[in-house]
């Protein structure tokens, strides 16, 4: 494996970042860039088509995310690791990555020489976690709202109000504000808007 060139699928939407990315990662003489898009449903099709040993995806990305990219990724290419690089250091993304299987979570403003490392770490079978947003999401603890409660601050998150919600649920519009006012306590929020970032951060809201 230690002789082997490893073979890259870039996915960034934004035009200088990924030209950028590309002339990086190809000043390494065991790297090489085999695809590059700048869509989130173009991932699957074109590592299909190329077989990459690492797809290295950022998370945000048009038509489709990068996480989702990865889980389908994992699925029909199984060989195929998955790095994901994100400018926010959220701990939930980092929960969304890790239930999505990916081998690698890197925020945007590492090191240069710090994406070439992690690729070849994640193609050797290893795991790469930025350790500040890894220790962030250790911190946070399990989700302390119901599947209800949960659901309910979902759909005020969309903006629905609670007259919809309770329609939706086919709850009573009392019930639901109950719901609210229960989330906000549970998570120490200000209000309801803080409950809905609070959760969101966390990764406890899709």
């Amino acid at each position: 494996m230690e002789n082997r060139v490893i073979r890259i699928l870039l996915a960034e939407d934004m035009h200088m970042v990924r030209g950028a990315l590309v002339a990086l990662l190809e000043l390494e003489p065991d790297l090489e860039v085999v695809g590059v898009v700048d869509r989130g449903d173009l991932i699957v099709p074109t590592a299909l088509e190329c077989r990459p040993d690492v797809a290295v995806m950022d998370v945000d990305l048009p038509n489709m995310d990068g996480l989702t990219a990865a889980e389908t990724l994992h699925d029909l290419l199984p060989d195929c690791r998955t790095l994901i690089m994100t400018g926010l250091g959220r701990p939930g993304l980092l929960r969304r990555a890790m239930a999505a299987r990916v081998s690698g979570f890197l925020l945007k403003d590492s090191p240069a020489e710090g994406l070439a490392q992690a690729v070849r770490e994640v193609f050797a079978g290893r795991r790469v976690i930025n350790p500040q947003i890894a220790m962030s999401a250790w911190d946070i603890g399990e989700n302390p709202l119901s599947e209800r409660e949960t659901e309910v601050l979902g759909m005020a998150a969309q903006g629905d109000e609670p007259s919809e919600i309770a329609a939706k649920l086919h709850l009573s519009i009392g019930t639901v504000r109950n719901y609210l006012t229960t989330t906000v306590m549970k998570l120490n929020a200000r209000n309801r808007l803080d409950a809905v970032r609070i959760a969101t951060e966390a990764g406890w809201l899709s």
